[in-house]
């Protein structure tokens, strides 16, 4: 497909993206070793089934970015600490629901709701404003990255082979 940048929507740069970022991240849960989800790199490290759990979970941030204008996460209440998934069956099952409806969410928006604005905040202090593509990019694409990167470590520490990610691994070619 050649691309007309003068005529393509946001969705359609940023949905590719989406998918391959999220084939990657699902590669990686795959291989979450689920007698190991209590095992944490340090004490105040999350746990392997917590960063699984939390990085299943990150999708769902679409929702609030795309459909709130605000959100303030004091609303999620006291404790909001990732929790481990009951099983990597139960994780797969998690991530593939959230990334699908976060990218049917994505599939419906315009430019002009794509660019509105979108404030997070924590207990009324607004913590960042951003155009909503921006806040999909970096509050839930760059974040899973981020926690993947995380999972990437978990995972090496446990000699748990690597799949690809941006290329091959010292595991795969």
């Amino acid at each position: 497909m050649i691309f007309d940048s003068n005529n393509m929507a946001i969705k359609d740069a940023l949905l590719p993206e989406y998918d391959h970022e999220m084939g990657t991240t699902r590669r990686l849960l795959e291989r979450v070793p689920e007698a190991d989800f209590g095992w944490r790199p340090h004490e105040r490290s999350m746990s392997l089934g917590q960063l699984s759990g939390h990085l299943a979970n990150i999708p769902t941030w679409t929702s609030a970015v795309l459909d709130l204008s605000v959100f303030d996460l004091a609303s999620l209440g006291e404790d909001i600490r990732p929790k481990t998934p009951p099983s990597r069956e139960a994780l797969l099952k998690e991530f593939d629901a959230k990334v699908s409806a976060a990218r049917a969410s994505l599939a419906q928006r315009t430019d002009p709701e794509m660019f509105a604005p979108w404030t997070l905040k924590k207990g009324g202090h607004e913590v960042f404003t951003l155009p909503r593509i921006s806040a999909i990019r970096s509050f839930v694409m760059n974040h899973s990255i981020h926690h993947r990167g995380q999972l990437s470590v978990y995972l090496r520490l446990r000699n748990v082979p690597l799949p690809s990610i941006y290329g091959p691994t010292a595991d795969e070619g």
